[in-house]
């Protein structure tokens, strides 16, 4: 009897700790709409705030410019999910996240005009070769910056560079300088006359 009475207990105690913790990871401390809103408002305040500290913040030309952004992931991570840690909560806020961007994502591809207002302008930091110092200062740039950039692309120096563009996105676009007729007829010549050096010394061997 007592046994029985024991595994019974037992038994109990199993059922009622597998229920709790169901109930922990499934059960919401917040309302469903609380839960929806939440990432909603954090979204749109986000943006805002990319918007108005420019470009070089998703370019993350340094270490401070990463950290930022990932203190601010863990910042705003509590504005997001409130008191609730549950399972059910952090998907209905991750369902509520993809569903806001889907939606201002086609919203913007419907209306270009406003896209481009929300996105913003490219910033031309390098036209026609040269360095566009008020640009630079704009996007809180320094050359040192830029030349990091420059090596990134593959260029050895900012005067290799025809244009440099950062994009609304913190991308990045360079593009090398054509050589003129004349470096290239030079080219081509030094080319030559390297290649009649190494003939005629074959040919003396």
């Amino acid at each position: 009897m007592s046994a029985n009475g024991t595994d019974l207990s037992e038994v109990e105690e199993r059922t009622l700790t597998s229920m709790a913790l169901t109930h922990e990871m499934f059960a919401l401390s917040l309302p469903i709409l609380e839960k929806i809103l939440r990432p909603i408002v954090v979204y749109a305040f986000l943006v805002f705030l990319l918007r108005v500290f420019g470009k070089r913040e998703l370019a993350q030309l340094n270490p401070f410019d990463l950290v930022v952004l990932l203190s601010l992931s863990n910042t705003v991570q509590n504005a997001i999910i409130g008191n609730d840690n549950s399972v059910t909560g952090g998907l209905i806020g991750a369902f509520s996240l993809l569903c806001t961007n889907y939606l201002v994502v086609r919203f913007l591809f419907k209306h270009r005009r406003i896209d481009q207002i929300l996105e913003g302008s490219p910033t031309i930091l390098i036209k026609d070769g040269k360095i566009c110092r008020d640009a630079l200062a704009k996007e809180l740039l320094t050359e040192s910056e830029l030349l990091t950039v420059c090596h990134r692309q593959g260029f050895a120096d900012a005067d290799e560079v025809q244009t440099a563009v950062l994009e609304p996105g913190g991308i990045f676009f360079l593009k090398g300088k054509t050589p003129s007729e004349e470096d290239s007829f030079r080219k081509d010549v030094l080319t030559r006359l390297d290649g009649l050096s190494r003939q005629l010394d074959h040919l003396a061997k």
